[in-house]
């Protein structure tokens, strides 16, 4: 088995062709995507992933949550290695994203197939839903189902801009499948994803070995104050909650700078909203992300304390709602050392990353040892359609995916 593992490859071209097949479905701009979970785009994809999953005679199930797997099974009756991402997008998205980490999952398993090698342990390739978050907020919510992070009563009752529900737009989209099918056991995880970050591009690496996961919080921050004429209201009198917010964000980006944490305003509502009336009400959101979650709590009790002083001399009145926090995570040493082991073995040029963004991993972690590996993103850009990586590097993380699956599999 040894032997096999270090000469098996993956099929790039059979790849290549799932992923551009991928990339007409919900094409935006020509190399973009906008793909929103459980619209009609993302309905096509699904049938067309399935359908390659059937092809390879994988049995196919979905939850209750719309997550739908494909499983190879194994030699013995054990837990199953669990490869996978998902295949939504952000409005005008990329086409790499977390559509790579399924469909190099599944070329994992059909070159597993094509070669006759047989595994102790069965393997499942997955495709979760409604990573991004993009439709439905917050991200990552049926792989926080499967963790027990969110109740599938409170997914469900989740609406979109347009007042439509996941529960609903599951059903409509024909992907509301069962509890019974969900992740129940599982040996390992391994996520294959873009970096959406620089580091690996600007350094020229191959492989990011991803340690875990930055924490992050969300916050809405309402500042409240008086509308009124902008040309007939003296300066020294106004309570405007817009300056107010600015001087805000102003200290804010002072702060984060300081503790080193990441700070991003990405919501921003002013009422009424004219050229010519000082604002009753501003708010907005604040995104706070951290390597360790001491760092993003001292940010957090610091913002507090600015909001209040900043309103009181302000004159102006301030509310913050915490919409949602995933604490840091460490993803298994065993697998980043496997992983490690393997992209050594095999000349890869590497480095150890903790990840910025979230991804589905973050949950799985809380169930089973998990762990990822990041391909070079060029320009460091993601979640847009200049989002680029390039194809030996899409190569070179699927036939380390292989070694480190299989590997995995015959534990």
């Amino acid at each position: 088995m040894e032997d096999i593992n270090k000469e098996l490859e993956i099929d790039f071209n059979r790849f290549l062709a799932n992923l551009n097949n991928s990339s007409e479905i919900g094409k935006v701009y020509e190399t973009g995507l906008n793909r929103l979970a459980l619209t009609d785009e993302d309905k096509k994809m699904r049938d067309v992933f399935t359908e390659y999953l059937r092809n390879l005679g994988l049995s196919v199930r979905v939850d209750d949550v719309g997550n739908i797997y494909g499983r190879k099974e194994g030699e013995e009756n054990l837990a199953p290695v669990v490869v996978g991402s998902h295949l939504d997008t952000q409005p005008n998205g990329g086409r790499y994203d977390g559509i790579a980490g399924v469909l190099l999952g599944l070329e994992v398993i059909e070159t597993l197939l094509e070669n006759g090698i047989k595994t102790k342990r069965p393997i499942e390739v997955v495709n979760f839903t409604n990573e991004e978050g993009a439709r439905f907020s917050p991200p990552m919510m049926a792989s926080g189902v499967l963790s027990g992070e969110f109740t599938r009563d409170y997914v469900y009752s989740t609406k979109d801009k347009d007042g439509l529900s996941f529960g609903d737009e599951l059903e409509r989209i024909g992907y509301k499948g069962r509890k019974e099918n969900r992740l129940a056991e599982i040996h390992s995880y391994v996520e294959a994803h873009i970096e959406q970050g620089p580091i690996l591009a600007d350094e020229n690496l191959d492989v990011g070995i991803v340690t875990g996961i930055q924490g992050t919080s969300w916050f809405e921050i309402a500042v409240e104050g008086d509308s009124n004429h902008a040309g007939t209201t003296p300066m020294e009198v106004r309570r405007d909650p817009m300056l107010a917010v600015a001087e805000i964000i102003h200290r804010l980006e002072g702060l984060a700078k300081e503790k080193a944490v990441k700070l991003t305003i990405g919501k921003f509502l002013a009422e009424p909203n004219v050229p010519n009336v000082i604002p009753k009400k501003v708010k907005y959101t604040v995104d706070v992300r951290a390597d360790e979650n001491y760092l993003r709590e001292e940010f957090i009790e610091a913002m507090k304390e600015t909001v209040e002083a900043v309103s009181h001399d302000r004159a102006v009145n301030a509310e913050i709602h915490e919409l949602w926090e995933s604490p840091t995570v460490k993803f298994d040493e065993e697998i980043i050392k496997l992983i490690t082991d393997n992209s050594n073995a095999s000349g890869y040029k590497s480095r150890k990353i903790i990840s910025g963004a979230g991804h589905d991993a973050r949950y799985i972690n809380d169930i089973a040892p998990a762990a990822m590996i990041f391909m070079p993103s060029e320009a460091g850009i993601s979640h847009d359609i200049k989002e680029h990586t390039e194809e030996k590097y899409l190569n070179i993380c699927g036939n380390l995916l292989l070694k480190v699956i299989l590997e995995l599999a015959n534990k």
